[in-house]
């Protein structure tokens, strides 16, 4: 298996990041580490996307928020896995000049250039369960595919995200980077692909962690755009959290990221385009009626 190192530099992105060239140490049996460079490394997979007992990478820790994010409430328990198959398209989806569910506040966050949105919309304000649709601007107005089951952080949403709060940040972010431990499925945004992907362990409910991050799309929150999505710069501060990605899902919640099924993620990758300026849209449903 080729190190991490090695990986990332059959990205499209520029020069790997600090973490991938530790990761690359540790990938490399045959090299004895000192315990200083093994602690380094072990304090640096902490990650904004990664579930409790979880060995990870280290997502992309910055903020490149389209509007900022605020204040953290109650908690629910973990949610069952979600269905991997496409549902019917929702009827909410039809083509308009509003994205539905979305109230003026929410609305006005949008930039005036995007013409594609990943809008996530939570069950509540305290849920892990939410559902995805991908719209693209057309002649119409806003065109709406299918709905994809999704979920969110243990705890659900907060429009003041902080490091640990196990809450997804609502608000509007735009989408430039991506990758994954597996090839490039055919990504427009440019994409990484690096065993810093590699993740193992379990989540909030005991289920595998293991390819998890096969596909990633980091949402550009508190890190910095045109990088790849293991970077850790974290323009906000370390408090505010970051490495919150759209990742394929493992059945339970995240610690703040959205998780769709591989093959969604696949989907995703193919067609979010930067020549169009996607954004996600992302909070539970109370909140983006705003």
């Amino acid at each position: 298996m080729s190190s991490s190192y090695q990986r990332a530099r059959t990205g499209r992105h520029r020069a790997p990041s600090t973490g991938d060239r530790l990761r690359a140490l540790l990938a490399d049996p045959g090299r004895r580490l000192p315990l200083p460079v093994v602690a380094l490394v072990a304090a640096a997979s902490v990650s904004g996307c990664a579930t409790t007992g979880a060995t990870t990478a280290d997502p992309a820790h910055g903020a490149q928020a389209v509007a900022p994010d605020a204040a953290p409430s109650g908690a629910l328990p973990a949610a069952p896995g979600i269905s991997r198959t496409v549902t019917t398209a929702d009827p909410a989806s039809a083509t308009g000049t509003h994205l539905p569910g979305l109230g003026p506040k929410t609305s006005a966050r949008i930039p005036a250039n995007a013409r594609q949105v990943v809008l996530v919309t939570g069950q509540d304000k305290n849920s892990s369960r939410s559902h995805v649709v991908l719209y693209r601007w057309t002649a119409s107005g806003w065109e709406g595919g299918a709905t994809w089951q999704a979920h969110n952080a243990f705890k659900g949403w907060t429009t003041d995200h902080h490091l640990g709060d196990l809450r997804s940040p609502i608000g509007v972010f735009t989408l430039s980077d991506a990758g994954g431990l597996l090839p490039d499925p055919g990504s427009k945004l440019p994409y990484t692909r690096s065993g810093g992907f590699a993740v193992g362990g379990t989540g909030f409910g005991g289920e595998p962690l293991a390819g998890s991050f096969d596909y990633v799309v980091a949402i550009d929150y508190n890190r910095v755009r045109g990088t790849s999505p293991l970077d850790w710069t974290r323009p906000q501060g370390a408090d505010k959290g970051g490495g919150i990605w759209l990742h394929v899902d493992h059945g339970g919640p995240t610690h703040a990221c959205v998780s769709l099924s591989q093959g969604h993620m696949r989907q995703l990758l193919r067609t979010l385009d930067p020549t169009l300026h996607p954004v996600i849209v992302m909070g539970d449903a109370a909140s983006l009626a705003e």
